[in-house]
């Protein structure tokens, strides 16, 4: 990929496309990938990192949406099992199957409410019992045969369950097993879908760090949030896709609508090698006493991912976990794993993130719908374009909407589809085995071409994919250095994510390029290691580095929870 700079001295000398997209998250890039495919060149700016909002604060799931049956939302539990699928073939190095247990307390309970809310008679949730649930798993498991990539619905009885999960809660009557899929890395694979599209088509152009900041004479201002200067563009369309920031968006484009109702979602990483070996491949998704939707699962040996929680907010900046919520979060866990207690101590790292949901007024926050619209603005003499901005949306079904929206542009631009992005791979899911059988084989064969160890060959291959090869090729060249605070990374690694992945600021390589946070790596050490590799490569000066390190060191205990190595830094 092209350097930052080099992307930004383009816009400087006038070659700015005529399609602007605002927003690098999930559903922008999702839009700047398929215009590419379809050879129309896009300019994408983000206020931060790619991938840097909601976007890198999901439960880290690519799923279906089993309790918006309930709500009647039908039509979007089918395009989102349909898309998981798609992403399961699509992407196999981060999407993979996970097997999903629904502990339940009755067999009846809640059949009529459940009729009422799939009526939409209501749209309160309320607790189910297995009837309810064994038809909404009827409906799912009739979903997925489009492209259908895993086994079909089962129920165990208690003692089954308590035979393979035995910290599970004495009052559990049945367990509902069902699959999704889990995405080990959301924002790399943000990342990689950027990549195809600047090599499909080099004329498009995706800037991080580069904010909207007003309408002059017709000219949208970008403003770079590095450095400070500013680049006027005139497009002829605009794709709002800043998600939680929709409305701020709007606000500096002389709209003044409110179409954006957010609500916020946190989770813990938690070190517990022992439930992590109890719950192995199952991830346990329950329902609490306020009816809203949990989970847990193992992320790796050694952690758990515990959420969510879902709280009304009108802050899309409102990005950390609160002391409440992780009280929260323990106190719906103990009534599905009672034996099971965690303390503070035991979290590595905490996220959060404001879902960008339809602004909607009183409604239960679990009963507001995931389900995302486009709104078009016609062009006007103040604003000479016109307007797409897309509310709500969710990861799973980022590539039917951005197929949506880029209609619409192609549609104001003149042009007709001419091809689809369903069966196109993702960065390192090309020519990457699906099974685990075929994946062991690829990794023996990288270690046999490039010479790494097969140990690291399978770390590497599980990290990146089919691209894995040009990181080994690389490590060997480099000697094998690995970091000194991290010893799961390498030297050469890290030169290749800074200088290939637009790097801009330190943050972007712990929190997003790598998963140093979840992985229960990041440390003042690490990022003073990290600060002086980045700043080698991009040439910061050693007041820039530092300011760096602090910078990240601040990001990583106020708004994660990080311990540095010294005193951990607690919500509480």
């Amino acid at each position: 990929m092209r350097t930052r700079d080099a992307v930004l001295g383009r816009l400087e000398a006038g070659e700015a496309p005529e399609v602007l997209i605002v927003g690098g998250g999930i559903n922008g890039v999702g839009v700047y990938r398929d215009l590419a495919g379809e050879g129309v060149a896009a300019l994408l700016v983000e206020r931060g990192d790619f991938a840097s909002g909601t976007s890198a604060a999901p439960s880290r799931l690519i799923h279906g949406g089993l309790r918006y049956l309930e709500t009647g939302e039908m039509a979007l539990v089918r395009e989102s099992v349909e898309e998981r699928n798609l992403l399961l073939l699509n992407a196999p190095h981060v999407v993979r199957p996970i097997r999903c247990w629904i502990p339940l307390r009755s067999w009846f309970g809640g059949l009529a409410g459940t009729v009422a809310r799939f009526m939409r008679l209501t749209r309160t949730p309320g607790r189910k019992g297995a009837v309810p649930v064994k038809v909404g798993l009827a409906f799912y498991d009739l979903f997925g045969n489009a492209h259908r990539t895993m086994p079909r619905h089962r129920f165990f009885s208690r003692a089954a369950a308590l035979a393979r999960v035995p910290r599970l809660a004495p009052s559990t009557r049945a367990v509902a097993e069902y699959y999704d899929a889990r995405i080990s890395h959301p924002e790399r694979l943000t990342m990689e879908l950027v990549a195809d599209a600047e090599a499909a088509c080099p004329a498009s152009l995706a800037v991080p760090y580069l904010a909207v900041t007003g309408i002059r004479a017709g000219a949208v201002e970008l403003t770079d949030r590095v450095d400070g200067r500013v680049v006027r563009v005139r497009p002829k369309v605009v794709v709002n896709a800043s998600g939680a920031w929709l409305d701020q968006v709007h606000g500096g484009l002389g709209l003044a609508e409110k179409l954006v109702g957010g609500t916020k979602g946190s989770h813990l990483v938690i070190r517990a090698p022992d439930v992590a070996a109890e719950l192995g491949e199952i991830m346990l998704y329950f329902e609490t006493e306020d009816h809203r939707a949990c989970l847990i699962y193992r992320m790796d040996e050694d952690h758990v991912l515990l959420g969510t929680t879902d709280l009304r907010t009108e802050d899309p900046d409102d990005g950390t976990c609160s002391a409440a919520e992780i009280d929260y979060l323990f106190g719906v866990l103990a009534a599905v794993m009672p034996q099971v207690r965690f303390s503070r101590a035991d979290i590595v790292f905490h996220y959060a993130g404001v879902r960008p949901l339809p602004r909607t007024e009183g409604a239960v926050a679990g009963a507001i719908s995931r389900d995302h619209s486009i709104r078009r603005y016609e062009p006007s003499p103040e604003r000479p374009f016109t307007m797409l901005s897309l509310v709500g949306g969710k990861w799973t079904t980022y590539r039917a909407c951005a197929e949506q929206i880029a209609d619409g542009v192609l549609g104001v631009l003149g042009r007709r589809r001419t091809r689809s992005t369903k069966t196109e791979p993702i960065g390192g899911g090309r020519d990457f085995p699906r099974d685990d059988a075929g994946r062991a084989a690829y990794a023996a064969d990288l270690a046999r071409r490039t010479g790494v160890a097969s140990e690291r060959a399978a770390r590497l291959a599980d990290r990146y994919g089919s691209t894995a090869a040009a990181i080994a090729a690389a490590e060997v060249a480099d000697g094998g250095r690995m970091l000194a605070a991290a010893p799961t990374y390498s030297h050469a690694e890290i030169v290749a994510i800074t200088r290939d992945e637009r790097v801009t600021r330190l943050e972007d390589v712990v929190l997003r390029r790598t998963l140093m946070g979840f992985e229960g790596l990041a440390s003042a050490a690490l990022v003073a290691e990290l600060a002086e590799i980045v700043g080698d490569v991009l040439g910061w000066s050693t007041e820039r580095r530092a300011a760096e390190r602090d910078a990240c060191n601040r990001l990583l205990r106020e708004r994660h929870g990080v311990s540095l190595g010294g005193e951990r830094t607690r919500a509480a």
